[in-house]
């Protein structure tokens, strides 16, 4: 175990909760079993929150998004900074990412994205779940499972254009809330989530926003007790100020990632990258032109050259579709040569390194950095993907200004001790 003695960080409700140990006691951080590890930046996150907000008026709330393992940063270490760091709730995608906060004593208020089945009803009710309704046809099954008398709290999505859940006109929605008129239910939101906030052409933006507006002002006409009215997320926050209601739903800009380059350019927010990855090489040798290289015999050497072979693979979430990328060793490129296999992967130096040479997959080594938006342009995706692909078994190393807090070594659904 490495001693670590505290520092006065202000975060201590943070570490003391994931450490359970005293305010003044020294942190005790455990090796790592393994070469290969992320490190996540609490910090980081806590100022891209802070400059966020501040952009807000004094009455818009903020939703942090820690689904998906918190883009992969982490649920429960993310939660905890994120509310530390004036979060008034917390949005997930699925039922079990919400039951797993509050078995970890999270009180916070959490909205479950995607419709959790009828049959969990009384799930949501018992742990004070905020759910979303996107057809009446739930309402009617639900009935059939719900035994519990408290409130269920409901957020009615509203599909403005991105085609994907909720309801699609007034008629439904005036069916919906008669229905909810004769149930144990709070209207506790209504909202709906846009297509193209982040384009620089505002035409699908403004209708997906004016369509909101519409239905928003119909619930207001008939006096519908609906509390609050979400649409904006990092995107529409940023780029359309003057939009923004009672909520704002933010996610990839926690985590430093803008969600376009023309956002980027026209905002005078500066968010910081919140997670870095690295490894360490494990073997070093040399090979001679002509010879083959991992599976299929799929590289072949065009000169003799010193090939490093790394203990990351597409078992850790570096898939094969980063093959033709490459790894930053003592600043310098290493390509990635022959098949990415499942536990390891090798690059190619360019000059002999000693094993145990710290390599970077994401982040800065030595002067020269690769970011999440040179991994989204080499697979055509977007910069949050990449994170949420690094699996369970690669351990997250916590550091708060420079500090390491705290070692999560795998992600299960129970409680954390």
């Amino acid at each position: 175990m490495t001693k670590l003695t505290k520092q006065s960080t202000g975060m201590n409700t943070i570490i003391e909760e994931v450490w359970t140990q005293g305010p003044d006691s020294p942190l005790e951080v455990p090796q790592l079993h393994r070469n290969t590890w992320v490190e996540i930046y609490l910090d980081k996150i806590e100022d891209n929150i802070h400059q966020l907000k501040n952009l807000l008026p004094a009455t818009t709330g903020l939703m942090a998004a820690v689904k998906a393992d918190a883009y992969g940063h982490g649920t429960l270490a993310v939660a905890r900074i994120a509310l530390e760091a004036g979060a008034n709730a917390l949005v997930v995608s699925i039922l079990e990412e919400a039951l797993y906060l509050r078995s970890n004593g999270i009180t916070a208020q959490i909205l479950i994205l995607t419709p959790i089945n009828p049959y969990d009803v009384d799930l949501a009710i018992a742990n004070d779940l905020s759910v979303t309704l996107i057809q009446a046809s739930w309402i009617e099954e639900m009935r059939l499972y719900r035994r519990l008398k408290g409130n269920l709290k409901v957020h009615i999505k509203i599909d403005t254009g991105l085609g994907r859940i909720g309801l699609r006109s007034i008629g439904e929605l005036e069916e919906i809330t008669d229905l909810i008129k004769n149930e144990s239910i709070t209207m506790e939101g209504m909202y709906t989530h846009f297509a193209t906030a982040n384009h620089d052409d505002p035409s699908c933006y403004k209708s997906q926003y004016q369509q909101f507006v519409k239905m928003m002002n119909w619930t207001k006409e008939r006096e519908i007790p609906i509390k609050t009215f979400h649409c904006s997320n990092t995107a529409a926050a940023l780029k359309y100020p003057e939009d923004i209601l009672d909520m704002v739903r933010i996610g990839v800009g926690m985590f430093g990632i803008y969600p376009s380059k023309e956002i980027q350019e026209g905002t005078s927010v500066h968010l910081n990258t919140a997670l870095s990855f690295h490894s360490r090489i494990l073997q070093v040798k040399k090979i001679l032109k002509g010879e083959k290289i991992g599976y299929d015999q799929a590289y072949t050497a065009t000169e003799d050259q010193w090939i490093a072979t790394i203990p990351v693979g597409y078992g850790d979430g570096w898939f094969r579709c980063f093959q033709g990328f490459y790894l930053l060793v003592e600043g310098e490129i290493a390509p990635i040569v022959g098949r990415i296999c499942m536990d390891q992967l090798m690059i190619k130096l360019p000059r002999p390194y000693p094993a145990g040479t710290k390599v970077t997959l994401i982040g800065e080594n030595n002067g020269h950095k690769i970011t999440l938006e040179d991994l989204a342009n080499h697979i055509e995706s977007v910069p949050q993907e990449i994170p949420s692909m690094i699996t369970y078994r690669v351990p997250r190393v916590y550091y708060y200004k420079g500090v390491p807090v705290h070692i999560q070594k795998e992600r299960t659904w129970r409680t954390e001790k």
